[in-house]
């Protein structure tokens, strides 16, 4: 009678255990790929904000004598080419960044920037996060008139 067995298993303890540090684990890699997700998504929004600020500023210096400052008149308004770069640049942003994205043009001291604001709520992870992406370049004349 004075004999006494050793444990031959593992109690419902441990498995329990274990399984909450799985669970643990689990949850955090979950969340580490959730974020990484986020930021890429984040990272892609920049990389079409620069596309489309370059492609702007690209063809600002296609039409060097144009007046991109000035807004355009209009979709009905695509007889010349500037206006015809407008409505494209409008278009784009709006495709990239819905329609609360915004894009501006503007000229100082002979500097063209160009100024993207988007929505990056999903990225950040709070409603109502804002970027801006900002692109300048000076176009300089060279003699005889050609950029």
């Amino acid at each position: 009678m004075g004999q006494r067995y050793a444990q031959a298993g593992t109690s419902l303890v441990e498995v329990l255990v274990a399984l909450s540090i799985l669970a643990l684990g689990l949850l955090g890699a979950a969340l580490v790929q959730l974020k990484a997700l986020q930021y890429t998504d984040s990272a892609r929004m920049s990389t079409q904000a620069s596309f489309i600020a370059y492609d702007m500023l690209d063809r600002i210096r296609a039409n060097a004598g144009a007046d991109y400052t000035v807004a355009s008149r209009g979709d009905e308004h695509r007889d010349n080419i500037r206006d015809q770069d407008l409505n494209d640049f409008a278009s784009n942003v709006a495709s990239f960044g819905g329609p609360g994205a915004k894009g501006s043009i503007s000229l100082e001291r002979g500097v063209h920037s160009v100024r993207i604001s988007w929505d990056d709520s999903r990225a950040a992870g709070a409603s109502g996060t804002q970027r801006s992406l900002l692109l300048g370049s000076k176009l300089s004349a060279e003699a005889g008139g050609a950029q």
